[in-house]
């Protein structure tokens, strides 16, 4: 079986900002992408936040305290949830904004505090999708390899991974480095696929947002995109989400090992 999807060269997302609209513009290549789906999969790329487990309160905690240190208004928790997936740098960005106009010219300032804060925060109320578990023990009893590829910074992705999900579960949890550009570049993917010696017809990738449906389809890989998490059904098909998964129980349809010992 052969999908086939063509990527836009601009990816448009609009964010609401006190009344006014946010656009932010992130350039991507583009990619007449031919993703090869097999049945039988070696591979499972996770994102983490909004796909694994629901970490917003950890993230719309940190934000408020960021913006009380600096004097700033509160913004509320939905927005915080609107501008998260971009990494740190960028949700911070758009937190000043919304708070206060020009505020974003702060950025720096902003992450000092923001780092310490979210350091000690990370793992604040961060709690397994219901049925996730089960489905990832399950992946791995039946040989599959998994692993996390976040925007999230990488300290803290693997601490939050480590309260979160038995040690050894999880073979690789690479988060937001310097040394790799974050998503949705496919770099993240294509150095996990050089790691473990898979083709990119043998991996699938589960991710919750834009960020996700264009980092798997420049990686071209299958994706599949998560309806439990951090975006509404509608704001994932306007983003050209191919597949929509409402639980986790659904991702065992695409990897062709069976839905055995999985609680639903």
């Amino acid at each position: 079986m052969r999908i086939r999807a063509i990527q836009k060269g601009i990816c448009l997302q609009q964010y609401k900002i006190t009344g006014i609209c946010f656009l932010d513009f992130f350039t991507v290549p583009y990619y007449d992408t031919k993703v090869e789906v097999t049945n039988l999969k070696k591979l499972c790329i996770f994102d983490l936040d909004g796909t694994l487990a629901n970490t917003l309160d950890s993230l719309a905690y940190s934000v408020e305290e960021t913006l009380k240190a600096m004097e700033l208004p509160a913004i509320t928790r939905e927005q915080c949830r609107e501008f998260v997936g971009n990494g740190a740098k960028k949700l911070l960005e758009l937190a000043l904004e919304a708070s206060r106009e020009g505020a974003s010219k702060r950025l720096p300032e902003a992450m000092q505090i923001y780092e310490k804060i979210f350091d000690e925060n990370c793992d604040y109320h961060a709690e397994v999708y219901e049925g996730m578990m089960d489905v990832v023990q399950t992946l791995h009893r039946q040989g599959i390899r998994l692993a996390v590829l976040t925007n999230k910074p990488d300290r803290q992705a693997k601490k939050v991974m480590k309260k979160l999900f038995p040690e050894g579960l999880f073979q690789k949890v690479w988060g937001q480095k310097e040394t790799m550009e974050r998503k949705p570049s496919p770099e993240g993917i294509s150095l996990l696929l050089e790691h473990f010696g898979v083709e990119k017809e043998a991996c699938l990738y589960i991710g919750d947002s834009e960020v996700d449906i264009h980092t798997g389809r420049n990686a071209q890989v299958e994706t599949l995109t998560a309806t439990w998490g951090f975006r509404s059904r509608q704001e994932l098909e306007k983003c050209g989400a191919i597949t929509l998964v409402d639980h986790p129980k659904d991702i065992l349809q695409f990897t062709g090992g069976g839905m055995e010992h999985v609680s639903i």
